[in-house]
């Protein structure tokens, strides 16, 4: 089988690796050619110039997987694609798109006989070894053309179609959310240890003892095990925590839904917070503190 992938930064050049290493062929584009070139070398990978390129070296039903930032670079990238194909032809995004965005696409896509699959995609730079959890939304013969790719890409189990076109990326979305209180908790569930200076915990011990057994072991308490082995005190880290925006989805989704999400929305919250160099609402409260208190501000 032969595909296209048009996007091969950190996710998709590594995608395109596993694929080209499990027979899958790969015709490769990205803005930046170096890359495109790197893995041509090294892979196998078919090198293409342009996207145009890259779609002629396919045979019908072409299969395009898009690995792009979300928003403007898939936006543009889809409505490129449409001159380029034809009825039958499927367009993947596996990117971190807003479902409401990919129903769209779909339906656009729909209007000129091409189908669309959402691939919601999590496994990040160890994806290349251990494989892709892959949620894909389509029509379930789409699929089908490309379960020898999901197949390729995921690990054992590690792969399925979770519903029609949008339900993809909404289930990516929702795992995002629940991976941001799940990293929450860890901090400051660490945190706290590390503040009962009387005990003198020794935290890579213990992360390191939770990883067998324990109730709340898992893959992010491995990568944070590994972490406090090499430095407990993480003195070269700064604590500011950036947002990719499928937090922010999860908790408006909440809010259309009446559901409540008290942890995934504090956890947000809390990367908001790290990213406030200016401390505004802090200094708001310390005047009003000593406003009606007396209290003592702190001068900057």
């Amino acid at each position: 089988m032969r595909l296209a992938i048009i996007g091969l930064g950190k996710m998709g050049g590594n995608m395109a690796r596993r694929l080209c290493r499990h027979g899958i062929e790969v015709v490769g584009y990205n803005r930046s050619a170096d890359i495109v070139q790197q893995l041509a070398a090294e892979e196998g990978m078919i090198p293409a110039a342009s996207v145009r390129e890259a779609v002629q070296a396919l045979a019908a039903p072409r299969v395009v997987w898009l690995m792009l930032p979300s928003g403007n670079p898939t936006e543009q990238t889809v409505q490129q694609l449409i001159p380029l194909l034809e009825a039958g032809d499927i367009v993947v995004d596996g990117g971190n798109s807003n479902y409401h965005d990919s129903q769209r696409r779909g339906a656009l896509l729909a209007e000129h006989g091409v189908r669309f699959v959402d691939a919601g995609t999590s496994g990040g730079v160890w994806g290349l070894d251990n494989g892709y959890c892959l949620m894909a939304g389509g029509e379930a013969a789409a699929i089908q053309v490309l379960e020898p790719v999901l197949r390729a890409l995921a690990p054992e189990n590690g792969w399925a179609h979770v519903g029609p076109v949008g339900a993809g990326h909404f289930t990516k979305m929702v795992h995002n959310g629940i991976e941001y209180g799940m990293m929450q908790a860890y901090a400051e569930g660490f945190a706290l240890l590390r503040g009962k200076q009387e005990f003198n915990l020794d935290l890579a011990q213990i992360s390191e003892l939770w990883r067998h057994s324990s109730v709340v072991r898992s893959w992010l308490l491995d990568l944070t095990a590994e972490a406090l082995a090499d430095d407990q005190d993480l003195k070269d880290i700064s604590p500011v925590v950036a947002d990719s925006g499928e937090g922010r989805w999860t908790a408006i989704e909440a809010i259309d839904q009446g559901v409540a999400l008290p942890v995934i929305s504090l956890a947000l919250q809390m990367r908001f917070t790290s990213q406030d160099a200016e401390g505004y609402p802090a200094k708001l409260l310390a005047m009003m503190r000593n406003a009606f208190g007396g209290h003592k501000v702190e001068k900057g």
